[in-house]
């Protein structure tokens, strides 16, 4: 994984193609703060001033923390991150990284660690008052009923990655039972709520194409094939909404919105041209739509047709 100095020297040198705002650990918040930035500082194509930090584990490994115990494993409900011990730590350095106006991105899968962190964004805002501060939650799988409620109105931003909904569709039920996932990547119910989304792709733990993020939105069909449906498909998004999550939803989850994230005059001429209309194929056949060209501020930087950028 390349490093913020080797981004610094790809984007002086001119050689980036990509959009990048990085975001450092939470638990490097003090040398953060001393040097003055704030959240999305910097240029076009290389941006700091976000955090992340680590609330629990992945369900996979069955470290996710869960106020009840797995389905599978009656005495075990998850674990909660080192930096999270003890809790008030991560209390002191949000509150240093918000008085900063850093912005803050958390992991929180299991149900108990989102509730953790939403109390803790709202001692932020208790403190130091109101703010444009766009909190994140990065995945925002599993959540509590209670807690809906609760992300819409503190601005919270889910951000998520819709792929893994059709992987973890496989198995999910059997480790956390049928009430629970049905609150699991929970797109629908979110965009009820008034919650903003931001989608991605969570790569390189997941395939890096958005098509299969938008497919996977969509569909909601599991990668087994047993649910064609949709896994819980109440929870599916339209092409529009998922389209709008991850192009004006990551924008404005980066302090973007009005320089990028749509075909507007006066914002970044960013933009992929598609083999097929994904508005009105079968939804099935959106994953095998192919990027055919890749435009990075007006330039191509990424043609199908030659197989190499530009």
């Amino acid at each position: 994984m390349p490093t913020s100095r080797s981004f610094r020297n790809c984007s002086n040198g001119g050689e980036l193609t990509t959009r990048i705002y990085a975001a450092p650990f939470i638990m490097q918040v003090e040398d953060q703060a001393k040097i003055g930035i704030r959240h999305a500082f910097g240029g076009s194509y290389l941006r700091i001033g976000a955090l992340k930090g680590y609330a629990d584990g992945s369900l996979g490994s069955a470290t996710a923390y869960f106020f009840e115990p797995f389905a599978d494993q009656p005495n075990n409900h998850g674990l909660l991150s080192d930096e999270m011990q003890p809790i008030s730590m991560m209390r002191d350095r949000m509150m240093t990284a918000d008085a900063a106006g850093l912005q803050l991105c958390t992991h929180a899968i299991g149900d108990q660690a989102i509730s953790i962190i939403l109390d803790l964004y709202s001692d932020v805002v208790k403190a130091h008052g109101d703010a444009d501060r766009r909190f994140r939650i990065e995945h925002a799988q599993h959540m509590a009923a209670k807690d809906f409620d609760r992300f819409a109105q503190l601005h919270v931003i889910a951000s998520v990655q819709p792929y893994h909904a059709i992987d973890d569709g496989r198995w999910a039920e059997k480790r956390i039972g049928h009430d629970r996932a049905s609150r699991t990547y929970a797109f629908r119910t979110f965009v009820d709520h008034g919650v903003r989304l931001a989608l991605g792709t969570d790569w390189n733990v997941a395939p890096l194409n958005p098509m299969l993020t938008v497919y996977a939105a969509v569909t909601r069909a599991t990668l087994d094939g047993k649910n064609p449906k949709g896994w819980f498909p109440e929870q599916k998004l339209t092409v529009a909404e998922a389209v709008e999550a991850y192009t004006m939803g990551s924008a404005y989850a980066e302090f973007q919105e009005k320089d990028k994230g749509s075909i507007t005059s006066g914002k970044l001429a960013d933009m992929v041209l598609l083999s097929g209309d994904i508005f009105s194929i079968d939804l099935t056949k959106v994953r095998e739509v192919k990027v055919l060209n890749t435009i990075v501020g007006g330039k191509i930087v990424w043609d199908a047709s030659a197989g190499e950028g530009h």
